[in-house]
């Protein structure tokens, strides 16, 4: 029931953990990170860039990757299994080809070949989801984690204490956060860009193309156009039912208690005539 409404949110976590075993139980882990000069320059193994997002290479990773896409469910069922699934494709092939392009072009000359590494794993895509869950999602508390040893006195106010303060979306970021870090600055890269994708999307920086596309419906479990009819079918109904309440709501104010008791059957005004006698 945790994944319910949330269908693809439910298979990039069962698709993490199950590639990643698989990459460690047939010994194919070396295929999915990327090292700019020996496997794009040198032997011109462009596929990696398309697969280096599959999977994780260590099990922490895994952890934290598959409880930070659980978390980011919410996004889902904000938007819809349509257009998220569309939102994970775009940006997962923007996220394949910019990290080692941006890499390869840019950063990796300015480190004189030092900065070679891009680590495998969709922390990039991770990011790009967490951007929109920064963005819509609301907190709902926040608490103060005070750095003074001492209880506080009764004349101190909340502000004045010193502390850090934390909402309960922090610990979301803080499981980001440690995928960014895992596997540094490889990894701080693709979380980067990753984020900056998010935000391109929201904010409609990307060509229209890529924010109005949509996955078929098909491949998200909708039933075509049965499946929309009857969805537009019960949305005129709750907008017929909401016109008809408020139309009532106003009857019954404008009538009074004339109106309500033409509504009210005979024995319930009787009734009521009897009470007021008592």
């Amino acid at each position: 029931m945790s994944f319910a409404s949330t269908p693809v949110t439910r298979t990039m976590v069962l698709g993490l953990v199950g590639t990643s075993i698989a990459a460690s139980l047939f010994d194919i882990k070396h295929y999915f990170d990327i090292q700019v000069g020996l496997h794009l320059f040198t032997y011109r193994q462009t596929w990696r860039a398309l697969v280096y997002q599959l999977c994780y290479t260590n099990s922490s990773e895994v952890l934290f990757g598959a409880m930070a896409l659980y978390h980011m469910r919410t996004v889902e069922q904000q938007w819809g299994s349509r257009k998220f699934a569309s939102f994970v494709i775009v940006s997962g092939l923007l996220t394949a080809v910019l990290p080692p392009l941006i890499l390869a072009v840019i950063l990796r000359p300015l480190t004189f070949g030092m900065f070679d590494f891009l680590p495998a794993g969709p922390t990039p895509i991770i990011f790009a989801i967490l951007a929109q869950y920064h963005a819509m999602i609301p907190h709902i508390y926040k608490y103060k984690v005070a750095l003074t040893t001492g209880p506080p006195s009764a004349n101190d106010a909340d502000d004045s204490v010193p502390g850090i303060t934390f909402s309960d979306k922090s610990t979301k970021y803080l499981m980001a956060l440690q995928l960014a870090f895992f596997q540094w600055p490889g990894s701080l890269l693709g979380a980067g860009i990753g984020w900056l994708v998010g935000q391109a999307w929201r904010s409609e920086l990307l060509p229209g193309a890529l924010t109005r596309w949509r996955v078929p419906g098909w491949l998200v479990g909708m039933r075509g156009r049965k499946s929309n009819e009857r969805f537009e079918g019960m949305r005129r109904r709750l907008e017929s039912e909401g016109v008809s309440t408020a139309a009532a709501s106003g009857a019954q104010h404008a009538g009074g208690v004339e109106g309500s008791n033409r509504r009210r059957t005979m024995g319930q005004q009787i009734l009521d005539e009897v009470r007021g006698a008592f």
